[in-house]
């Protein structure tokens, strides 16, 4: 930590700088280490390389197969940058598939009560935070497999009143779409 105070601005930029270069040149490897190294000096990095940043690290363990690495940092540019698509689209599926493994417990069957009534409480937790994801995923860049995932994840989740306010939700969404970050 104390070799994390005493780096100055320009010196993690230059990381950060190198981090990049590393992911445009297809050197994964090195892209990780780099990265991982920037995580705790992140805070040093100017608030749009800041975020430019957390989103190319979250993408590197989404890509990796890591998405509970991925989660925090998506999470971070989610609240940085609301209107980002790109990052709710991320967010709604890591969350999705948190949920479908839910859902394949529920449905194996479990021959205690309380343990199904405790999995239905978390997979209901986690539509309800899928879905603003993925609808603002939707609003931005409509696809087809995605508008069946959010009216599916309402009926599973029995809130008719959502599923019926959708389209006017969508629309709302869609005059408010970032699909490019800018760490300048």
């Amino acid at each position: 930590m104390l070799a994390a105070k005493g780096q100055s601005v320009d010196s993690v930029y230059n990381q950060y700088l190198d981090f990049n270069l590393a992911r445009f040149q297809g050197q994964q490897d090195k892209a990780f280490v780099l990265g991982e190294n920037l995580i705790p000096l992140a805070d040093k990095l100017p608030e749009k390389a800041r975020i430019s940043f957390c989103f190319s690290i979250g993408k590197m363990y989404d890509d990796d197969s890591q998405p509970d690495k991925a989660l925090p940092f998506y999470e971070k540019v989610a609240a940085a940058v609301p209107n980002y698509y790109v990052v709710h689209r991320a967010l709604g599926y890591l969350y999705l598939d948190k949920a479908r493994l839910i859902e394949d417990k529920i449905n194996a069957g479990t021959s205690d009560k309380a343990g199904a009534d405790s999995l239905r409480a978390v997979y209901v937790k986690l539509g309800r935070i899928i879905l603003p994801h993925l609808e603002k995923a939707q609003a931005c860049d409509p696809s087809d497999d995605t508008l069946d995932i959010i009216k599916t994840l309402y009926k599973k989740l029995n809130d008719t009143q959502g599923l019926a306010t959708l389209d006017d939700r969508l629309k709302r969404l869609s005059a408010t779409c970032v699909d490019v970050l800018n760490d300048n």
